[in-house]
């Protein structure tokens, strides 16, 4: 069975974007060489990625650019070739390199995923879909990037959620630009 994680950057105060939309937040760190290369490795890590419109239209708006090239070549280089799926009932084409659109039931379409042989997923960002899957069971880990920085406002990954999700912290890395990535698994 193949398994699905979430990979995303909050602030302090528990927001992974901020009141407009932004995620820019999490890429004004300070200068970290273990920082860049823990993001180098983790892009590498293979497998499909998962995003709703918004992230989706973000993401492709950046990565196949020469300034995404210039900054962070590794990094672009695989979000670039990774295969991508993005859950969109709006767009009616998909035009980043490997993406598939699915415009049918979400929840139905990553089971069926999840049953399938292949490489593990990964959604970043895309909190509208973070907390529908997480209410249907269907996310095996959360990996949570704390930046220290406090929005004020903003968006939460689990807006909408209408129960308790007890989750077991199972890995924690500090990094000296601040960052925290804390690793949970859901409780059953």
């Amino acid at each position: 069975m193949r398994k699905l994680t979430v990979f995303n950057h909050t602030s302090l105060d528990g927001y992974f974007a901020d009141a407009q939309g932004d995620m820019s937040f999490a890429h004004n760190e300070q200068p970290d060489a273990e920082w860049a290369a823990f993001v180098s490795d983790n892009a590498g890590g293979g497998g499909m990625l998962l995003f709703g419109r918004i992230t989706y239209e973000m993401m492709a708006s950046f990565w196949p650019t020469p300034v995404a090239t210039a900054k962070m070549p590794v990094v672009a280089e695989r979000m670039n070739n990774l295969p991508k799926v993005v859950f969109s009932k709006t767009l009616d084409t998909a035009t980043w390199n490997h993406t598939k659109l699915i415009k049918c039931n979400m929840t139905d379409e990553v089971r069926k995923m999840k049953n399938e042989p292949g490489d593990d997923m990964v959604i970043l960002g895309s909190g509208s879909i973070v907390s529908q899957l997480a209410q249907h069971g269907l996310i095996d880990e959360y990996q949570i990037v704390v930046n220290p920085v406090v929005l004020g406002k903003g968006r939460t990954m689990f807006e909408g959620i209408k129960g308790m999700l007890s989750m077991k912290l199972i890995k924690v890395r500090t990094f000296d630009n601040g960052n925290v990535l804390l690793c949970y698994k859901p409780l059953a």
